[in-house]
């Protein structure tokens, strides 16, 4: 009988050690876990809900409610001009639609930059930027850069004409933003194409300049490149220069007038220098 309660004492005794075993195993994994958790949690970034699209959109597409998503952004990494909330995206309701004016990918985050304002078109109008006014300019293959312009490039504007009976050329607008190419203002259109005018954005009084030049002679565009920020300095080019004539410069000289007395002094006839006085 006392072997028997023995057996029954170790028995007892091992299971209850198993048990204090498993039991400090499991408080261990749950130490683990909860740490784990709280270091992915330190990592987490805050995040604010910006309107994205659902499908890519086109120039001149309109953003219905149907077109939008939520996504979390992180908030340290919103994007300028991005919305936030549907009043900001349709402050006079869904009826009043922004419109596309730059294409814009599926999922990408909508920008004030790429859209118009509600009930806006596409036209040239939604481009221009306070006091900035929109000027037409007539071009050909050889003045518009073979049709590689496209709304958004930057160009120098060179004037042609005579200038005191000399034909001369010279830079009269630096770096010129072009908002249309004929009538065509999207900036995603990739084809050349040979316009007949484009459309530039200029301050009121490059609008006169510019139209002051191209009733007087003729006008050509340089495209500038897309991370080219120099600015370009005065240039003229006269018939002289381009073919490396040098002036040649006369200087007249002047010979000192000089005014004298005579006097005899016996046999002799004496001339003494006095201040002329003419």
């Amino acid at each position: 009988m006392r072997m028997v309660f023995g057996l029954v004492l170790i028995l007892g005794l091992g299971m209850a050690g198993f048990a204090v075993y498993m039991a400090k195993d499991y408080v261990g994994s749950y130490e683990r876990a909860l740490q784990a958790e709280r270091a992915v949690t330190a990592q987490m970034v805050p995040t604010v809900e910006v309107f994205t699209l659902n499908r890519a959109l086109k120039y001149g597409e309109k953003i219905t409610p149907e077109d939008i998503n939520r996504i979390k952004w992180p908030e340290n990494a919103i994007p300028k001009g991005a919305f936030l909330t549907e009043e900001d995206l349709f402050p006079n309701g869904v009826d009043v639609l922004r419109t596309v004016v730059r294409a814009m990918e599926q999922d990408e985050a909508i920008l004030a930059i790429k859209v118009t304002e509600p009930g806006e078109d596409a036209g040239i109008t939604s481009r221009l930027t306070k006091g900035m006014r929109a000027f037409a300019i007539r071009v050909d293959v050889s003045t518009g850069v073979s049709g590689f312009l496209r709304p958004g490039d930057r160009v120098d504007v060179y004037w042609s004409g005579d200038s005191q009976g000399e034909r001369v050329t010279q830079l009269i607008e630096a770096g010129v933003q072009l908002i249309a190419v004929d009538q065509v203002a999207d900036e995603d259109r990739n084809e050349a194409k040979i316009a007949q005018t484009v459309t530039v954005q200029v301050s009121p009084q490059q609008v006169a300049s510019l139209a002051q030049a191209q009733s007087t002679g003729s006008l050509s565009l340089s495209l500038v490149g897309a991370k080219d920020d120099t600015i370009a300095e005065a240039i003229e080019v006269d018939q002289q220069l381009l073919l490396g004539i040098e002036e040649e410069v006369v200087v007249e000289s002047q010979q000192k007038k000089i005014c004298t007395i005579r006097t005899r002094r016996g046999n002799e006839v004496v001339e003494i220098p006095i201040p002329c006085t003419n």
